[in-house]
């Protein structure tokens, strides 16, 4: 078996595009989520709230030949890609056309544009508005396969659409290709573009919050007061090495991947099961030969949905005891298949930080909610070794990630 370590990160979100940037806000308690006026076209929208990525801004070298088959998804994925290589000092590196190098990266679905162009020819027999990229751009494998393309990699294509484990699949499937000596290098993470139509999705539910002249209230993770979820935006990618590697290459290494475990619920398609979450983090202990006392903080999914994080909350506090916790989705909003991506790259920032980032809006616990150290009102100074990050989607389809300081 093969050690895999972080050795690049990057990401793309509503409070900025570095962790120096982000973590400011996280400091000053500042919140990703705005109104959106140009949602009010949709008038049984009940929620029009969102966590959108506002500066995002494509570089000069994206010319339209290299963009022309790219939807905002996978713009943002490759962007972000492209700074994560670049910060692991393997952008130009002859292994990722070597074969030996390849990618798992993943969103919910593809650009909402481009499912629009179809509809448009559905539902007006028109096929006016397709043109040649039109599938390119809505395929749920854009990002991964237009990163291929434009890093020109010849190994493994791990293309991962799980709803909101879609990041986190993809960084727990590149880690095995690498432990199980498939590949050295791989670039892992998921992305996700914000669209009316991926809030209403979870508004037919009735599962979005309805705060809407108090944007900056919500999302409530495992607050007595909390009324859904928040969709949001943005892309998180990881660099994932095998150990020698990056140690004879003389590469910076964040942390490693010690363990990783994915289950299914196999009962309900929007139930969670806190059974099967539970089992999920046991199976992620278990592959990294680690016991419950030996994780010193919890990322949480925490979607601020009633459901969820009791569900969640319960499975975490049964299975790993009252450990410290906290959700980011208080700040960004659900990224839906970005949200693994980029809570793993930040929880290892905390990790190097020795801090660690509260939840936002928590003011009173919802006395369902399990049993654990949530972390409220500011930042924690403390000095963390190893590190679980959990999430789960529709479907019923969990995972979990443990990090360790290296």
């Amino acid at each position: 078996m093969k050690r895999v370590v972080v050795t690049g990160m990057s990401g793309i979100t509503s409070l900025g595009e570095t962790a120096e940037q982000i973590f400011e806000q996280f400091a000053q308690g500042k919140s990703g989520i705005r109104y959106m006026p140009d949602w009010e076209i949709y008038p049984d929208l009940r929620s029009k709230l969102a966590g959108p990525v506002e500066s995002f801004t494509v570089p000069k070298h994206f010319n339209r030949k290299v963009t022309r088959g790219m939807g905002r998804v996978a713009l943002m994925s490759v962007v972000c890609a492209e700074k994560a290589l670049e910060d692991a000092g393997l952008l130009n590196d002859e292994i990722l056309k070597s074969g030996d190098a390849g990618v798992a990266f993943g969103s919910s679905a593809g650009s909402v544009d481009a499912v629009a162009e179809f509809g448009a020819m559905l539902l007006n027999s028109n096929m006016g508005k397709m043109n040649a990229t039109t599938y390119i751009r809505m395929m749920s494998h854009t990002s991964a396969v237009n990163m291929t393309v434009y890093f020109g990699l010849k190994g493994l294509t791990l293309p991962t659409s799980s709803a909101c484990t879609s990041g986190s699949m993809a960084i727990g499937q590149a880690y095995e290709a690498i432990k199980y000596g498939k590949q050295t290098v791989m670039i892992a993470g998921g992305a996700e573009e914000l669209s009316a139509a991926g809030s209403a999705v979870f508004d037919v539910l009735l599962a979005t919050s309805m705060k809407n002249d108090r944007p900056e209230t919500t999302p409530r993770p495992f607050d007595a007061d909390r009324d859904g979820l928040v969709v949001g935006e943005g892309a998180g990618c990881l660099i994932l090495e095998e150990y020698e590697h990056a140690q004879a290459r003389g590469a910076t290494i964040y942390a490693e991947i010690v363990g990783y475990g994915s289950n299914t619920d196999g009962q309900h398609v929007t139930r969670p099961d806190s059974e099967m979450m539970g089992r999920c983090m046991q199976l992620a202990l278990k592959d990294a030969q680690l016991t419950a006392e030996d994780i010193d903080y919890v990322n949480a999914h925490g979607t601020s949905t009633d459901q969820g994080d009791i569900a969640e909350s319960q499975a975490t506090a049964r299975i790993l005891g009252k450990k410290p916790i906290s959700s980011l989705k208080s700040y960004f909003g659900h990224t839906l298949g970005a949200c693994g991506a980029i809570e793993a790259w930040l929880s290892i920032e905390m990790m190097l930080r020795n801090q660690l980032v509260p939840t936002l809006n928590l003011n009173q616990l919802d006395s369902g909610c399990g049993d654990l150290d949530y972390i409220v009102n500011e930042m924690r100074s403390a000095e963390t070794h190893i590190m679980m990050s959990n999430n789960f989607a529709f479907g019923g389809i969990n995972t979990s990630l443990i990090f360790k300081r290296v």
